[in-house]
């Protein structure tokens, strides 16, 4: 059991015997209620008594003296006694009295962490240009006054600052609404804070309720571009130089994928043909190589034109360059990695983090630079020393933290300029080795606990990203028998042989979006080497993209990669479709022909290869 969960139970504990407290005082004031009814019956019953008469009507007879005329006249006077519906509206009105008394909401008295965790955050939704924050609590809490009090928390605060002041107040009720301002284009903005319900208790201001996000960003886009609608899942790891050769069309790529490191994207250039491009964001001006961003305008513009969904995959260099506030502080020193952890642990940080993502978002959404259409948030995140660097020292819990504010930052920055957008999450892999002293994490436990804070804190539509490379990377025949890899979900790594276990845990409640449906998985790198052969190579990519067609939880397969390449190949990894010199391999074919009709002709070779009769 989570820490997480460890609380709530703790929590719902201590307000179950707080009820029960509470309901011996509900049961005195009912028959307080009950009491005063009886009174108030006995009294009209001993009234009636007194007077001495039964209830109704009377006529008695008076004589009337006419001072104008000196003449008596008789007449009649009625008199109408308490009856039978005075007591019934009395009884009535005491009835109503006690089931006041008893609808009144339960008024506790809690301290510690009952009291911290006893209102719940339904939702903090933009509306209408504002934050509304909807809260819900079993009963109410004593406090100095009737109202709750709305604080709005930085997404790199730890706690509440003593100073803060309430952004917004409403009147007590088990559920109720507060509303505030977004503060939509400044410096100030709430677009990234998290909201917490506070009472004023002795005199100060005292937390009810968890901090929670907000969880529509998308309200606010001017974009809504949900890609191109494909029959094929084929996607590459495209090589630049091949833009103008026509090589995609006879590939026939549906979907790509492209880096965008920022230290080659941020900073001035001198290209007069290119100059820099300055973007203000909030008040501040950020500065863009405008000669790096035609690149990506030129292949991006191609590639919208020729029907391909772009996956930009957004990476953090920027701490060996002069752009350290997008670094977090604990991974801008002792890295051998090429990529480090995104900062959204200081102010500087998340100003930095929202302004690029609102760049990138607004270039390639609107088609005049070509559309991105989903966007990875670094690159095997689980890797902690590999690729994405954070300090040794770093536990689970706070390196998952860490990841999961930068990776809120970006989405919320990126749904908010396009709706459509598809925002991933990055893992490799090492799914659950459990190997103890080893530098990374396994992506099972990062994923738990980031499906866990993410949740917890207010549930956003987060993708998976995942590449389930072979093992060991330069086995091409992932499909052979290995003690490492299982169709269990404690399986030590997940490949293309034993996808279906990832999909399959991707279903279980914990992680199913708000509406039920399995989130986004897409399989974003993956490729085999053909230095034990092309025919092996290409008949490993063939069985591990039709496993992925026949899986309908996957939404694409990017094969990595188009070319090969000199670094990969010194490591015994040559997996372009195509050798250095631009020839093409017996995969280059495969891959053109898997997802066309007549396509068994050039594939069903891999039957033999594998060892099936047929493809999945």
């Amino acid at each position: 059991m989570s820490e997480e969960k460890k609380k709530k139970k703790r929590v719902k504990k201590e307000i179950v015997r707080s009820e029960n407290r509470l309901l011996k005082g509900k049961d005195r004031v009912f028959l307080r209620a009950m009491a005063v009814c009886i009174l108030i019956g006995i009294g009209v019953a001993v009234g009636i008594s007194w007077i001495g008469f039964l209830p109704g009507k009377s006529d008695i007879s008076e004589v009337e003296f006419s001072e104008q005329t000196g003449e008596a006249k008789n007449f009649q006077i009625t008199y109408e006694y308490v009856n039978h519906h005075s007591i019934s509206g009395i009884a009535q009105a005491g009835i109503r009295v006690r089931d006041a008394l008893l609808a009144r909401p339960t008024e506790y008295d809690l301290s510690g962490e009952a009291a911290e965790r006893f209102a719940e955050l339904d939702g903090v939704r933009i509306e209408d240009g504002a934050v509304a924050v909807s809260v819900h609590s079993p009963g109410l809490l004593k406090s100095d006054d009737k109202y709750y009090y709305l604080f709005e928390k930085k997404i790199y605060e730890e706690e509440l600052p003593e100073e803060a002041q309430p952004v917004a107040s409403v009147y007590k009720d088990t559920e109720t609404v507060l509303v505030t301002d977004l503060n939509r284009g400044s410096a100030d903005t709430r677009l990234f804070s998290g909201f917490q319900v506070a009472i004023r208790k002795n005199g100060s201001y005292q937390p009810v309720s968890e901090t929670s996000f907000i969880e529509n960003p998308e309200a606010l886009a001017s974009y809504n571009y949900t890609g191109i609608p494909h029959s094929s899942k084929k996607g590459l790891l495209i090589d630049p130089l091949k833009s103008s050769t026509g090589e995609w069309d006879d590939l026939g790529v549906d979907y790509a994928t492209y880096n965008f490191p920022l230290s080659h994207i941020l900073g001035a250039t001198s290209n007069g043909a290119y100059p820099t491009i300055g973007y203000n964001y909030h008040g501040k001006t950020w500065y863009f190589n405008g000669a790096h961003i035609h690149e990506y305008d030129y292949l991006f513009s191609i590639m919208t034109k020729k029907g391909i969904d772009v996956t930009g995959i957004i990476l953090d260099n920027a701490s060996v360059s002069a752009y350290p506030e997008f670094t977090h502080p604990d991974a801008r020193s002792g890295s051998t990695a090429p990529y480090q952890m995104f900062n959204g642990a200081t102010k500087d940080g998340v100003e930095a983090l929202g302004a690029v993502a609102t760049f990138l978002a607004s270039r390639y959404s609107g088609g005049e630079h070509g559309r991105v259409h989903n966007w990875i948030i670094g690159n095997e995140v689980n890797a902690r020393k590999e690729w994405n660097y954070m300090s040794p020292s770093t536990d689970l819990a706070a390196y998952t933290k860490a990841y999961a504010q930068a990776y809120r930052v970006f989405y919320n920055a990126i749904k908010s300029v396009n709706a459509g957008a598809g925002v991933y999450i990055c893992l490799d892999q090492q799914w659950d080795r459990n190997k103890k002293n080893h530098p990374d994490y396994d992506a099972r436990d990062l994923l738990d606990l980031f499906a866990e804070q993410i949740r917890e804190q207010g549930d956003i539509d987060w993708g998976l990203a995942y590449h389930p490379y072979s093992v060991p990377l330069t086995q091409a025949a992932f499909w052979k028998s290995t003690p490492l890899v299982t169709q269990s979900a404690d399986s030590s790594f997940i490949t293309m042989q034993n996808i279906g276990v990832l999909t399959n845990y991707m279903h279980q409640e914990r992680f199913l979006k708000k509406d039920g449906s399995v989130r986004s998985i897409i399989l974003s790198e993956q490729g085999y080497s053909s230095t034990a052969g092309q025919d092996l190579q290409a008949a490993a990519f063939a069985y591990a993209y039709k496993i992925a067609a026949a899986n309908p939880d996957i939404d694409y397969f990017i094969y990595a990669r188009e070319t090969d390449h000199s670094s990969e190949i010194a490591e015994n990894l040559a997996l372009g479709l195509n050798d250095l010199g631009g020839g093409h391999k017996r995969i280059y074919q495969v891959y053109r022909e898997i997802d066309q009709p007549g396509g068994s002709a050039a594939v069903d070779f891999a039957l033999g290869i594998i060892g099936i009769s047929h493809w999945p």
